[in-house]
């Protein structure tokens, strides 16, 4: 049992019972795709928003960003910031265009506006930035287990990740959303308990932590430098609105949390809850990493020789220095956030499977076999994510770094696709292809020369910029390559040109009556 203490294990696995009995308390209503996928359009709006912090905030939150937070300062909150903006620019419109506009997956409306190829490419790389996602989340996980016990990651990803492969199996789009509103109340509980110890523990009481984290400039949120060569200020904010625009636009996790709202307005209010949720929870995982630093700053007390990453200092803490039950209560709260997390990610996968793919290749099909694929769909995407983090779980860096290297370089250039379906009528299928090919091109290029150590050395041809700019260069690159493009081959007029902002708007100002709103 290495220094795991029976008490917090025995929390852990209660807590680990309880996550999978709100799967099995909905197992018997997953008659249906309309069930397993959207919940039957039937959840509230408070409900929604708590489920959308889950989305945004797994294991990748707890571990990561108090390890970003002990090893550097609070630079990676900075993309945080920019939800806010995402959300002003497209909470009021977005939400209820998708709500209207498609009938289980984002991608439908690609498909709608330009046919199959955008289809298909935006299915895809969705899949690949959740498929990387969802490694990190196994990997980090495990990373927290193996600080507390020590024993194997490699035997904790397999074992937790069957476990969540059977929870996300038989629990459905329900079972997911009421998990993660038990998750978000356990949440504060958590934090708030671990801050405690952090501010009180440290001779000199609760100042003590701040004095010394702010002579050593812990609290910095990087340069405001114009080089987008390093993690700037700058850099991250770009970084951040292109990211956070593409999930509000783009990602089919959020798009079915608008779609399981009972109402347009439920499915807004339920958006602004989630993202105004967040920025504080980021805010206070990177106080709680900070306050780590400057514990072990202030005691003196040195690191056992397993930990070797910053992401395994604060788990190591809350297993030496709290009570016995509320390591454990902690860690339970962490392992429910992860499944909650990974249960979302892979019923969303499940909806772009079927939807977008085996609808479409297969043709006639029933819904019974359609349900059937999605959870077969489930368990195979499960299983390639317990590979990954196998892979990650014998690499070095830092895992908030390489989360965001991977999610900017994966992007695939979808915010720029939205952007030309949404805001542009001359925008046409073989621009949009001229648009994925340098989409593409520009990917492979950037991602092979960026960096100190490029995989293709090309001297002064390498990409010159922080790998996080390949993202949002990306989505700009999609963006002007498929507009000239349509201009270069302008088709013919399509009554799919009218599936854009300002015919939608017409259409909501006709039927809205004089005086009135919708």
């Amino acid at each position: 049992m290495g220094n795991m203490r029976w008490l917090d294990l025995l929390i852990m696995l209660a807590y680990l019972a309880a996550m999978v009995s709100v799967g099995l308390r909905f197992s018997r209503k997953q008659t249906s795709t309309e069930e397993y996928f959207v919940a039957k359009r039937s959840i509230p709006s408070w409900a929604m928003g708590f489920s959308l912090v889950a989305t945004l905030i797994t294991s990748v939150t707890f571990v990561a960003y108090p390890g970003s937070a002990y090893g550097k300062n609070w630079s990676l909150l900075v993309p945080g910031f920019m939800v806010a903006g995402a959300l002003l620019v497209c909470g009021l419109i977005v939400v209820p265009f998708y709500r209207h506009a498609v009938g289980m997956s984002a991608y439908e409306y690609f498909g709608r506006r330009f046919g199959l190829v955008a289809r298909m490419y935006s299915s895809i790389a969705f899949s690949l930035i959740h498929f990387s996602k969802m490694g990190f989340v196994f990997y980090l996980l495990a990373l927290t287990v193996n600080s507390m016990t020590g024993w194997s990651m490699d035997l904790i990803i397999v074992v937790v990740g069957i476990a969540t492969i059977f929870y996300t199996v038989i629990g459905g789009m329900e079972a997911v959303i009421w998990a993660d509103v038990i998750q978000g109340f356990v949440l504060w509980v958590g934090v708030l308990v671990a801050l405690s110890f952090l501010l009180f523990l440290p001779p000199g009481g609760p100042s003590a932590p701040f004095q010394v984290a702010w002579e050593a400039h812990k609290f910095s949120l990087g340069s405001w430098s114009g080089s987008f060569s390093q993690q700037t200020i700058p850099v991250l904010l770009i970084y951040g609105f292109f990211f956070y625009l593409q999930k509000y636009t783009a990602d089919q996790t959020m798009v079915q949390r608008y779609l399981v709202a009972k109402t347009d307005r439920a499915a807004i209010k339920g958006v602004a809850l989630g993202a105004l949720l967040c920025i504080p929870v980021w805010a206070l995982f990177m106080l709680i990493g900070t306050c780590t630093w400057s514990f072990f700053k202030i005691t003196g007390e040195r690191l056992p020789g397993y930990i070797t990453k910053a992401d395994q200092v604060f788990p190591y803490f809350l297993t030496i220095h709290l009570p016995r039950g509320m390591a454990g209560f902690f860690m339970a709260s962490l392992m429910g956030a992860a499944m909650s997390g990974l249960s979302s990610d892979l019923n969303a996968l499940a909806v772009v499977a079927i939807e977008d793919f085996y609808r479409v290749l297969k043709g006639a099909t029933t819904d019974r076999q359609r349900l059937s694929a999605g959870k077969l769909v489930v368990g195979c995407a499960g299983a390639l994510c317990i590979v990954i983090a196998l892979v990650l779980a014998h690499s070095n860096g830092s895992a908030l770094s390489m989360w965001f290297s991977v999610s900017a370089i994966a992007s695939g250039g979808l915010a720029g696709l939205f952007l030309l379906a949404f805001l542009t009528r001359r925008a046409n299928r073989q621009g949009i292809c001229v648009g994925i090919v340098a989409t593409t091109v520009f990917t492979a290029w950037a991602t092979a020369t960026v960096g100190a150590k490029p995989l293709l050395n090309l001297g002064a041809w390498n990409f010159p910029w922080n790998d996080l700019m390949i993202g949002a260069v990306g989505h700009l690159v999609m963006l002007v390559f498929g507009y000239l493009g349509s201009l270069l081959f302008p088709a013919a007029p399509s009554p799919t040109a009218e599936v854009t902002l300002w015919r939608w708007l017409a259409l909501r100002r006709e039927k809205t009556p004089a005086g009135g709103v919708v």
